[in-house]
């Protein structure tokens, strides 16, 4: 659980933008692999085990709450309000990056984050994905130009050149 939780969440999180479904997802994912009989070959057999497991319960739960009858926003009662976040959990719901990440399409958004925050090579993200490595590339590609695009402002803060 202190391994992977971390993990879990932060992949679930890009699937699903809800922190709430993202924890019901880490707690899944954390009894699937208790309840796993078979050994892991290795260190890192057994964490992609857990982001494709992690990956393949988000899918679940999108596919689920798809089938879902919808109701208008004006017909739901106001929400209470959130409970207060500590100052680091602010700063990073209001990061220009994350939100520029959390912006882009499904399949860019999860080659990003398996690239540059779990430090996965293509090789091993088309493996965990099911895409091969150049449609990997080609995401990872059209991500950062997005991000190049979108993040360059006046102040050039983040110069992508």
């Amino acid at each position: 659980m202190e391994s992977y939780a971390d993990t879990i969440l932060r992949v679930s999180y890009t699937y699903l933008h809800n922190y709430a479904d993202a924890e019901d997802i880490c707690q899944e994912v954390l009894l699937k692999a208790l309840a796993q009989e078979q050994p892991f070959r290795s260190e890192d057999h057994e964490r992609a085990w857990v982001i494709r497991v992690a990956i393949n319960l988000c899918k679940d739960q999108l596919r689920r709450a798809a089938s879902r009858q919808q109701v208008a926003l004006e017909d739901v009662p106001e929400p209470a309000a959130q409970p207060a976040q500590t100052e680091d959990e602010a700063h990073a719901a209001q990061s220009r990056v994350l939100d520029a990440v959390m912006a882009m399409p499904q399949d860019m958004r999860i080659a990003i984050y398996l690239h540059y925050y779990e430090g996965y090579p293509m090789r091993a993200i088309s493996a965990i994905t099911g895409a091969s490595e150049a449609a990997i590339a080609k995401r990872l590609s059209r991500a950062r130009a997005q991000l190049r695009e979108t993040l360059k402002g006046d102040d050039d803060v983040f110069d992508f050149a």
